[in-house]
């Protein structure tokens, strides 16, 4: 499907994929604001989120990166620089492997390169979480109001233990674009990855924030977006 999707900006195309429950508009807004005026910043809303209007999750990681790949060819853009966090970086990892060719860069936040091994204590406080987000009756009525779907079946998706996909996350094998992943220092399941990847790669570069978690892209996001840049600029050299 082609999904809804924002552009600003003129330049060179960088395609942000916002986080689960966000839209393109409601996520990365900093750093739309700052890359505008240098690049064409693309932001699409993933399937079931947002205009995006989807009730099919099956097999959402997969389906999202053909999603992906049939939007940008709508937007006539042959290739672009990839940013995700989350639930967008998982997407976008999907969607490197499957269309190398398709990306000139791929920066990477909020996942985890292994399966942590309290993953069931970890999904069980997400669970809670969720449970106290629909007891909200102002949060869900603001999703209500930014997801045309049904934004609740993300967090059934969500309660399934298998639902992560540690198999795509173990490895970025398929990968041949430059590499930035960018962790809190918060998020101990996470930061694993930055000893992880780089023993894979030779072509990625890793950033460990202080004073931020899952979210590094919104806890501190001056440092994040200079660090892209900072990138960027390598991977135009």
């Amino acid at each position: 499907m082609i999904l809804h999707t924002e552009l600003v900006g003129e330049g060179e195309p960088i395609l942000f994929l916002h986080t689960g429950l966000q839209t393109g508009m409601t996520d990365f807004e900093y750093q739309t604001d700052y890359f505008k005026a240098n690049y064409q910043v693309i932001l699409p809303d993933l399937r079931g989120h947002g205009k995006s209007e989807s009730g099919d999750l099956n097999n959402f990681f997969e389906e999202s990166a053909t999603d992906i790949a049939e939007t940008l060819d709508h937007l006539g853009v042959a290739s672009a620089h990839i940013v995700g966090c989350s639930l967008g970086a998982l997407a976008g990892l999907f969607f490197a492997k499957k269309f190398p060719d398709q990306v000139r860069s791929f920066t990477l936040s909020g996942i985890m390169a292994e399966k942590p091994d309290n993953w069931l204590e970890l999904q069980k406080e997400d669970i809670e979480h969720q449970s106290q987000l629909l007891k909200n009756e102002e949060a869900v009525r603001y999703f209500n109001n930014l997801h045309r779907s049904n934004w609740k079946q993300f967090l059934e998706m969500a309660k399934d233990e298998n639902w992560y996909p540690f198999d795509m996350t173990k490895d970025l094998d398929g990968i041949t674009a430059p590499i930035l992943y960018m962790v809190g220092e918060g998020n101990k399941a996470e930061t694993k990855g930055a000893n992880i990847y780089p023993s894979m790669k030779a072509n990625i570069h890793v950033a460990i924030i202080p004073f931020a978690s899952h979210l590094v892209h919104t806890h501190q996001p001056e440092i994040y977006t200079k660090i892209l840049e900072q990138f960027l600029n390598e991977v135009h050299k």
